[in-house]
């Protein structure tokens, strides 16, 4: 199995006797949710969707999966939603099949989708990789395994070349789990369970940075990861180290 970075996205192929596209955290119809808070900005979708096809154009491949949080509005879909998500859809569906490991965002998309094409909310297996979105337990299956996950949008913060301004970039966090954690136990050795949080896809939607996601309490694969053996990566495949070197009292500044 081999894991490619598509830094336009972000987005991450995933070879193995398949080509799985990934793409986590979509957020359409997030426009329409800054409206009602009192910030509006046009729909920047159409962009979005055209970013997408243009990772599918790039990747060939044989299945496009989305990670969740396809849509924004909870618990509703909003009209902005009910415009897009067609579009995004059928767009993608002109490439390759399509999957949606539904998200916590996620309720009433499956009125978009076709047969077969949602995905359990505990996760499926694809070519021998766990992929569900990260709010919920993994089903028992997925455990031993390579698990991506989305739902965290884990970004990094850099330094620029002088020391002073701070910019935040979409990273990937690859990381074990503690097992005994996930089951409520006391803290196993070894396990053979590998998380790979994505970042989100929606340019608009902000992150956690990499060194908050374990105490965000965002979902039990989160807090059950062990940071002390986690790498942190940039969308374009860039290896940063480990976040006990990116901790500002490391006195360590990634390039």
């Amino acid at each position: 199995m081999h894991l490619h970075f598509l830094e336009d996205g972000p987005a991450l192929l995933v070879e193995g006797s398949r080509r799985v596209l990934v793409i986590a955290d979509l957020h359409i119809g997030y426009e329409s949710g800054l409206a009602r808070q009192g910030v509006h900005i046009g729909s920047r979708s159409a962009g979005r969707i055209e970013r997408a096809a243009a990772c599918v154009r790039e990747a060939s491949p044989d299945l496009v999966l989305l990670l969740g949080d396809v849509k924004h509005s909870v618990p509703k879909t909003s009209r902005q939603e009910y415009r897009e998500l067609p579009l995004l859809l059928d767009t993608l569906r002109e490439h390759a099949p399509l999957k949606v490991a539904p998200g916590n965002h996620d309720g009433g998309l499956g009125q978009f989708l076709r047969p077969h094409e949602l995905l359990p909310a505990d996760g499926a297996l694809i070519d021998g990789v766990g992929y569900l979105h990260g709010h919920t337990r993994p089903a028992p299956a997925l455990l031993g395994r390579l698990i991506v996950l989305g739902h965290h949008h884990p970004v990094v913060s850099l330094q620029d070349e002088v020391g002073c301004a701070l910019r935040a970039r979409p990273a990937y966090i690859y990381a074990g789990l503690d097992e005994g954690c996930l089951a409520g136990g006391k803290a196993a050795a070894g396990g053979g369970t590998r998380l790979l949080f994505m970042p989100a896809f929606n340019e608009l939607s902000g992150g956690i940075d990499v060194l908050q996601v374990q105490g965000s309490g965002l979902g039990p694969l989160s807090r059950c990861m062990r940071e002390e053996e986690a790498e942190v990566y940039l969308a374009d495949g860039t290896y940063l180290g480990s976040p006990a070197t990116l901790r500002p009292a490391a006195g360590h500044r990634p390039a």
